[in-house]
C-alpha cells in the first residue's frame, strides 16, 4: 500500500469519525424534554437542558414540547339540561408531563393527542352541560362549569402523558333560528315595554293638562271677580266724584259733560248727526255758556 492509499484511508475514517461523533451529540433546549428510543423501543427520558450523546446509528432522539400548548377544539351543537340548544367555541390548555407515555399513547407527533383532546372534550362538555341552565352558562356559574369539565378532560388524558391546565369557553352563541326567536321576542317584550311607557306619558300629560286647565280656570274666575270688584269700588268711587262735582256747581257739571260729549262724538271729524237745529245738544254751539248767577248768601 503506497502513501497516498493510506492518506485517503485515514482521512475517510477521520470523516467517518467526526460524523459518528457529530451524530452522537445533541442540545436539549431549555423548552424541550427529550425521548430516547433504540430501534424504535423507548429506553430513557432526557428533561435536563444541555449536551448529551447517544449511540449513533442505533439511537435516536425524539424532542417533545415542554410549555404550554394550546389546542381548539372546533364548535359543536349541544343540547343543555332546560333543552335549550347552544353552539359551543373551546380551546384546551394541556402540557405534555410524561414523554415516555406520551409516544407509547399517541405517537412522536402532536396530530395523535389532537384527535383525542377533540373527542375527550366534546364528550366531557356534552355531560357537564347537560345538566346546566343556559343562565348559568351565560352567567358568573361559568367558572365553576369549566372546573368540571376541566377536572373530566384531566382525569382521562392522564394516560396519554398529558396535564389539561385549562378549559375555557370561548363563545357560545345559539343557533340561528332561535337567535331569531329570541330577538323576536325581545323585540316584542321592548314594543311592549314602549307601549306601556308612551301609555303612561299620555296619562301624566292628560292629568298635568287637566290640573292646569283646573289650575288656569281658579285664576281667571280669581282675577274676574277681583276685576270686578276693582271696577265696581271704581265706579262707585266715579259717581261719588260725579255726585260731589254736581253739587257744587251744577252748571258748570252740566257744560263740562256737554263738551265731553261733543268731543266724543266729533272725534273722528265723520261723523253725521240729524238734530233739529233746535235741539238742546246744540245749544253750546248755538250760544257760548253764560256763567250762572249765585244766589244771594
Amino acid at each position: 500500500m503506497n502513501r497516498t492509499s493510506i492518506i485517503a484511508a485515514a482521512a475517510a475514517a477521520v470523516v467517518v469519525l467526526a460524523v459518528i461523533g457529530v451524530s452522537s451529540l445533541f442540545v436539549v433546549q431549555q423548552t424541550e424534554q427529550v425521548l430516547i428510543t433504540q430501534f424504535g423501543q423507548p429506553i430513557r427520558v432526557i428533561t435536563k437542558p444541555g449536551l448529551h450523546a447517544k449511540v449513533p446509528l442505533i439511537q435516536a432522539a425524539i424532542s417533545f414540547d415542554r410549555r404550554l400548548l394550546d389546542y381548539e377544539v372546533p364548535p359543536e351543537e349541544v343540547i343543555l339540561g332546560d333543552q335549550r340548544r347552544l353552539i359551543v367555541d373551546t380551546f384546551t390548555r394541556f402540557r405534555i408531563t410524561d414523554p415516555l407515555r406520551y409516544y407509547q399513547a399517541v405517537g412522536p407527533t402532536e396530530e395523535g393527542i389532537r384527535a383525542r383532546l377533540t373527542s375527550v372534550v366534546s364528550s366531557s362538555l356534552r355531560r357537564v352541560l347537560g345538566n346546566e341552565q343556559l343562565l348559568n352558562v351565560l352567567s358568573s356559574q361559568r367558572g365553576r362549569i369549566m372546573g368540571l369539565i376541566r377536572g373530566q378532560v384531566n382525569d382521562e388524558m392522564r394516560s396519554f402523558g398529558i396535564s389539561i391546565e385549562d378549559v375555557r369557553i370561548r363563545r357560545a352563541d345559539l343557533p340561528e333560528e332561535n337567535t331569531q326567536a329570541i330577538l323576536s321576542r325581545m323585540n316584542s317584550e321592548r314594543e311592549r315595554v314602549a307601549r306601556q311607557a308612551r301609555a303612561e306619558g299620555a296619562e301624566a300629560s292628560a292629568r298635568i293638562r287637566a290640573d292646569a286647565d283646573r289650575e288656569r280656570t281658579i285664576i281667571l274666575a280669581e282675577a274676574r271677580a277681583k276685576a270686578d270688584q276693582l271696577r265696581g269700588e271704581g265706579e262707585g268711587q266715579a259717581i261719588a266724584i260725579y255726585a260731589d262735582a254736581f253739587q257744587r256747581d251744577a252748571h258748570f257739571f252740566s257744560v263740562w259733560r256737554t263738551l265731553q260729549a261733543y268731543r266724543e262724538a266729533f272725534a273722528s271729524g265723520t261723523s253725521r248727526l240729524v238734530l233739529s237745529p233746535s235741539d238742546d245738544f246744540l245749544q253750546l254751539l248755538r250760544h257760548a255758556p253764560k256763567p250762572e248767577a249765585k244766589a244771594a248768601p
